[in-house]
């Protein structure tokens, strides 16, 4: 099974809905447990990595990565 790629900054889409009827969270930080934040009613909440990992769907938006500020 091949590891889903993440990065913090994500907005990902999970299997089962947040309470509040969302199902979309950003990854605010990343461990051994990674916590998330609902994008509706900014709950967040810590989940160890291999239960994060095998209810995540996809990721929806990626984070942008900065430009490299010495290259003209």
């Amino acid at each position: 099974m091949e590891r889903k790629v993440f990065q913090l900054g994500d907005i990902v889409q999970m299997k089962k809905p947040h309470p509040c009827g969302n199902n979309e969270m950003e990854v605010i930080r990343m461990g051994m447990d990674i916590r998330i934040k609902c994008t509706k009613c900014q709950h967040s909440v810590m989940v160890p990595r291999l239960k994060f990992e095998k209810n995540m769907k996809k990721v929806l938006r990626s984070k942008e990565q900065p430009a490299d500020e010495g290259t003209l």
